[in-house]
């Protein structure tokens, strides 16, 4: 095996979740019934190499990899640290608290959640994209093709009227600076793109009440509070776990918690501190349930309880904020056509007339 074959079996390895939740739930289940981690970990090399006769196989690599960083003395965290996300070595580094079934468990189920978390986001932020795109490109072929051929036919003795007028202005501009329009609507999605990892502060919290910040917001604090969840239920103090968290996260996350472990370490609880950053992360709702059970027996519970729920109604929020936005592109497209075709009629009927 060369190098080239290495990193084409990570890449494959950290980018097909699918398969990779498939292997971590066939090692908890040969965990669960008494296997070593080795013999585990051999046995699924075997299925994926098809008993060895394809041992180049990603995953077979993955395998067989992870098990000669076990044998090196490292920590199955450790072993895999080069194999899969950031955010599911921290779990598993947590899971060394408790045990490392509970830790697969974990991921299985948080990588679950955050996936349909994800789907429900492209599909609130795709169409109404695409929708936004096709009314920038409607504008600009007007401007270039079809109103220009009317112009000339009408000559300068037309003083246009109307929506004709409108129509003449709009897509004059379209067809003169069409690729000023196009370079502004690509460097203003790009903008956009790049602000919802790193942007903070007082305004962003403002802007997090809209599309699509509000849909990178909710994807993120549900991650991040089931997250919190599997490592308090591994055994972890909620400081620890914040501090873990904040460490992997990006600036616009880590700039949350590090305000919010601030508040914790002067003794406030979670729900609280979270409260005192004024950010409404996750939302009040969410903030008011913490605040709740923060100090209450069984938090671990409550709080995968919580999670688990957060999640459920942030598919439903995403899927409403989805068919709302797409409600409003699709309301959009069409009085862009109607318009243009009202105001092509009125061009006919002010040349004709003229013409007359």
């Amino acid at each position: 095996m060369n190098n080239l074959e290495l990193l084409y079996a990570k890449f494959v390895f950290k980018t097909d979740t699918e398969k990779r939740m498939a292997v971590s739930r066939k090692i908890a289940s040969l965990l669960r019934n008494n296997f070593t981690l080795m013999d585990a970990l051999h046995r699924i090399e075997m299925i994926e190499s098809n008993n060895g006769k394809k041992p180049n196989e990603p995953f077979a690599i993955a395998m067989r990899e992870i098990q000669q960083n076990l044998e090196r003395g490292m920590t199955f965290a450790q072993a895999t640290q080069d194999w899969v996300p950031n955010e599911e070595t921290l779990l598993l580094t947590s899971g060394n608290v408790s045990s490392l079934l509970i830790s697969l468990e974990n991921i299985g189920h948080i990588v679950g959640g955050i996936n349909r978390i994800k789907r429900a986001m492209l599909s609130a932020v795709a169409y109404p994209l695409f929708l936004f795109a096709l009314t920038v490109a409607i504008i600009i072929m007007v401007g270039l093709y079809l109103v220009p051929p009317l112009a000339d036919a009408a000559g300068s003795t037309v003083v246009w009227r109307g929506t004709a007028a409108s129509l003449i202005f709009v897509s004059g501009f379209a067809g003169k600076y069409w690729h000023v329009v196009t370079g502004t609507f690509i460097v203003l999605i790009f903008i956009i793109w790049a602000s919802l990892p790193v942007w903070t502060g007082r305004l962003r919290t403002f802007f997090d009440r809209f599309a699509p910040w509000n849909t990178y917001k909710l994807q993120l604090s549900v991650s991040w509070l089931m997250s919190l969840s599997a490592m308090v239920s591994a055994g972890v103090s909620v400081p620890d776990a914040m501090r873990l968290l904040a460490d992997s996260s990006n600036r616009y996350l880590s700039d949350i918690l590090d305000e919010t472990m601030h508040y914790i370490a002067n003794g406030e609880n979670l729900g609280n501190a979270l409260a005192m950053t004024g950010k409404e992360f996750p939302s009040n709702e969410i903030i008011g349930d913490l605040i709740i059970y923060a100090d209450m027996n069984d938090f671990d519970k409550n709080l995968k309880q919580i999670a688990d729920d957060y999640m459920e109604e942030s598919v439903r929020k995403m899927e409403n904020i989805s068919s709302v936005l797409n409600s409003i592109g699709i309301i959009i497209v069409s009085l862009i056509i109607g318009w243009v075709v009202m105001g092509t009629f009125q061009m006919q009927e002010q040349i004709t007339s003229v013409l007359m």
